[in-house]
């Protein structure tokens, strides 16, 4: 019995020693453009590869020399070839492209890497393309045109808010809305509106920033002045929305965790006939008074199940800045798991 077991241990290392055994692989990219698109400036986007999947690269011209086990360069193989797909649908590779592909391969996904570029929402003030960027953004996009209502549930830096204006925009330029309303709760995170300077719309303004810096990145800014005197586009607080009917509007409610219930209620009652409503929110970063219960939380749960309304949820493998950001809400979240499971104990 002691034999057999030992003999068993055995063949279980010598297993794991082969299937960690380190291979060699050399792949030539098709062009200079390309290899300069996946290398990076002076091989810069080359950690990327070596951090997520385990290789070792180095490069001789146009080849990339890929180190490591079989599994790991097979991987580092598809993701390659689902890059020269796209450079040769003339798409620059930027290395957010390389972080999707990367993470898409990770959840078994690789295969609708390239699909995703097919989905353009509309073009930029310089006629640059916007697209989806990931599964996430994805799945949002075809919620908002299958459903009137969407939720947009998630962390900062999944796009939510950019995606969210670049679709008005759109339906606004193809006539399917006569205008774009965007509005934030003017919820005090660590300052007072009392007593900040102007008017009340002068008081709110910071709080609508991200909403311009949108506006600004794909009208760009004077046409966005000309949108907004018009009226075509209005920015306002939540609280002006009060007694409206939006009808033939695209409506975003943004940073909708910092809503009440009796708020969230209220804005959702505003759609009216040939309008879409858009509700972002991230449910971690809730700046409302203790003891006040968030509309988002409320209407995600209250609404779930009703016919016409789509709930997108966006994880730290959707967010779309810098990858490190990514790690740190996981980290964060893991904390906070935790953190909840010590205090039910």
């Amino acid at each position: 019995m002691i034999k057999s077991t030992y003999n068993k241990l055995k063949l279980e290392r010598v297993h794991e020693s082969l299937t960690k055994e380190l291979t060699q692989s050399i792949r030539t990219m098709s062009s200079d453009e390309l290899a300069m698109s996946v290398f990076g400036a002076q091989n810069s986007n080359l950690p990327i590869f070596e951090d997520e999947l385990d290789v070792t690269l180095n490069t001789r011209g146009k080849q990339l020399i890929i180190n490591g086990t079989e599994e790991a360069v097979l991987e580092m193989g598809e993701i390659l070839s689902q890059l020269e797909q796209l450079s040769e649908k003339k798409i620059a590779i930027q290395p957010m492209d390389i972080i999707n592909a990367i993470r898409l391969s990770k959840n078994d996904k690789l295969d609708q890497f390239i699909r995703m570029y097919e989905k353009e929402i509309t073009r930029d003030y310089n006629g640059r393309p916007i697209r989806v960027k990931n599964v996430g953004q994805s799945d949002y996009f075809q919620a908002v045109k299958n459903n009137d209502i969407v939720f947009g549930i998630g962390p900062a830096g999944t796009g939510k808010t950019f995606l969210a204006v670049a679709m008005a925009v759109a339906a606004l330029r193809r006539g399917e809305v006569k205008r774009i309303i965007l509005t934030r709760p003017a919820v005090e995170a660590g300052e007072n509106l009392g007593f900040l300077p102007g008017d009340l719309k002068e008081k709110v303004d910071p709080y609508l920033r991200p909403l311009y810096d949108s506006l600004y990145q794909i009208l760009g800014v004077e046409h966005t002045g000309r949108l907004l005197e018009r009226e075509t586009i209005e920015i306002a607080p939540l609280a002006y929305m009060r007694g409206r009917t939006l009808d033939d509007a695209f409506v975003i409610l943004d940073e909708a965790q910092n809503t009440t219930i009796q708020q969230m209620k209220m804005f959702i009652t505003r759609l009216g006939f040939g309008s879409k409503m858009i509700v972002n929110g991230d449910i971690t970063q809730i700046d409302l008074p203790r003891g006040t219960k968030s509309g988002l939380i409320h209407g995600q749960r209250t609404l779930n199940q009703v016919d016409g309304i789509g709930m997108v949820h966006f994880d730290s493998s959707d967010v779309i800045r810098h990858p490190l950001v990514s790690k740190v809400i996981t980290a964060y979240e893991k904390q906070e798991k935790t953190g909840k499971e010590n205090n039910e104990k």
